[in-house]
């Protein structure tokens, strides 16, 4: 027994001078290459083993013959164990370099492709997950794109739709200068009803902002949906007999919803003055909410005759008009932009899908708890 423990005991302690040795060089390369880490890793596990068996040849008094086999056997196992560590190295840095170089495509044209070839688990889940990065950046830098397009185009109708009535509020002011209006009581009532179109875009373009930033106030209140429509419903009565459209909110249930009151009467106010332009004379806009599940669906259903299906994604994008048309009455473009972002701000979402003779936008609010 005191034969074996001393035989531990000079093996030990070759082995570990070895790895002492082994952890100062590592210590010292640790900035080179991967190659150089796994050839000084090599060759330390060879030195330890090498210098354990040696200590122990020793230890036990070997012959001359003897220690020389088997330090013979030793230094061969050290060479071809060397030079598996230096191929090995070599093949990974060579994927390294592989991997750097598609890496560097995100600097040029913004895309990643890993390179083609075996490699390490670890090297490949790099692989991925920049190749998954590079879809994410893709998908960034299409709805940065999309965002700046919106933008411009908003910019360009905002623009106009100013004009417009800014143009025909300097020709009546200077017809009453001039005292060259016939009437001046319909010129009032014009600059009146100017002023309000602008008041109301320049108060979309501010809700809107305050969506973007995220800084819309909320101040949530329990309530029921039947109150919310009946409010929604009244302001836009007015509207609908204008245009001679018929307005039915008889498929309302009572659900309790824990929301800001005047936000989303706005939401359902937007929708409803929505829904009634674009609906022919002696047609009808349909109101209805439900429950389902967790969640409370309100609906907004018009006669407008179908969005095209290219269209439906981009209903909600700010500036969209479905349209070309840069007339006033087809409004700012902001209204239905304005509906997702406080709905979304109640952590809820706005959709919109066809059905025959027109199309129904959708408001899915999360239900008020017992």
């Amino acid at each position: 027994m005191r034969d074996v423990l001393l035989i531990a005991l000079f093996s030990f302690l070759g082995a570990a001078a070895a790895g002492l040795l082994g952890a100062l060089a590592l210590r010292a390369l640790r900035h080179r290459s991967v190659a150089v880490a796994l050839t000084v890793v090599a060759a330390v596990s060879v030195t330890a083993m090498l210098a354990g068996t040696l200590a122990v040849a020793r230890a036990m008094f070997l012959s001359s013959h003897d220690l020389k086999v088997v330090t013979t056997v030793c230094a061969t196992a050290a060479v071809v164990s060397l030079a598996t560590a230096l191929l090995l190295g070599r093949w990974v840095v060579a994927r390294s370099e592989a991997l750097t170089l598609a890496a560097r495509s995100f600097g040029d044209d913004g895309s990643f492709a890993a390179p083609a070839g075996d490699a390490t688990a670890e090297l490949a889940a790099l692989g991925r997950e920049l190749a998954a990065t590079s879809g994410k950046l893709a998908r960034s830098r299409e709805r940065e794109r999309a965002l700046e397009a919106s933008r411009r185009e908003l910019v360009a109708w905002i623009s106009h739709d100013l004009r417009t009535p800014l143009a025909g509020l300097r020709a009546m002011a200077e017809a009453l200068e001039d005292g060259v209006a016939e009437d001046p009581r319909r010129y009032f009532r014009q600059i009146g009803a100017e002023v309000g179109r602008i008041d109301s875009m320049v108060g979309d373009l501010f809700e809107l902002s305050r969506i973007h930033a995220g800084v819309l106030a909320l101040h949530p209140s329990r309530m029921s949906v039947y109150d919310l429509v009946g409010d929604a419903l009244a302001g836009a009565g007015p509207l609908a007999r204008e245009h001679g459209v018929r307005l039915v909110g008889d498929r309302v249930d009572p659900v309790p919803v824990e929301v800001d009151g005047k936000e989303m009467t706005r939401v359902l106010g937007n929708l409803l003055v929505n829904a009634i332009r674009r609906t022919p004379a002696d047609g009808t806009v349909a109101v209805a909410a439900r429950r389902d599940a967790d969640t409370v669906v309100l609906s907004v259903t018009d006669g407008c005759g179908g969005i095209p299906e290219e269209d439906l994604p981009r209903v909600f994008d700010t500036g969209w008009r479905g349209s070309q048309a840069r007339t006033p009455p087809a409004g700012a473009g902001l209204g239905l932009a304005i509906v997702r972002g406080i709905v979304e701000a109640h952590a809820g979402r706005a959709a919109v899908r066809n059905v025959p003779g027109g199309c129904r936008f959708e408001v899915v609010l999360p239900a008020a708890s017992p």
